[in-house]
């Protein structure tokens, strides 16, 4: 199946499952669901879900997913040797070292630098691939998760 454009279907589910916790992050943000704890009517109910707890959602789950990504280039580095292997391990650990280097600066900061930790690794995706390190359907899955990540982590920020 790895010679295939045609995205596994495994991948493709697991894949848009994965957006959930940014979509839900997003969705909070934008005022689109609350939930109260208590009786409102009496004065004693108290929201579960406040505007800042989407973004704080987004940058944990963004961080985690950010560094899973420096994993899988990692792993498609193990595909080849050499110089080019060199290479493919140095720009793998850069997504994980970049926000941990950037995360602690603020909420809004923090996910503005998640926006371009997401931007870089769908470039070195794309390095990847032209190395013929990832699968050929591997774009195709990654440019709308990624664009998808973007608007949401941009919705927190903004």
């Amino acid at each position: 199946m790895e010679n295939s454009t045609r995205i596994p279907r495994s991948a493709l589910i697991l894949g848009f499952a994965g957006l959930i916790p940014f979509l839900w992050g997003a969705i909070i943000e934008l005022g689109l669901f609350s939930v109260q704890m208590g009786d409102p009517s009496s004065g004693n109910g108290y929201p579960l879900l406040v505007p800042g707890d989407g973004r704080l959602l987004m940058i944990r789950y963004g961080t985690v997913i950010l560094c899973f990504m420096s994993g899988v280039l990692w792993g498609f580095a193990t595909k080849t040797e050499g110089t080019q292997a060199t290479a493919g391990y140095i720009l793998s650990v850069l997504p994980a070292l970049w926000i941990f280097a950037s995360i602690g600066r603020g909420p809004t900061e923090a996910l503005l630098n998640l926006v371009a930790g997401f931007v870089a690794v769908l470039f070195l995706d794309y390095a990847f691939w032209k190395w013929g390190l990832a699968p050929r359907w591997w774009m195709k899955l990654r440019i709308p998760l990624s664009v998808i990540v973007t608007a949401c982590l941009l919705v927190g920020a903004f």
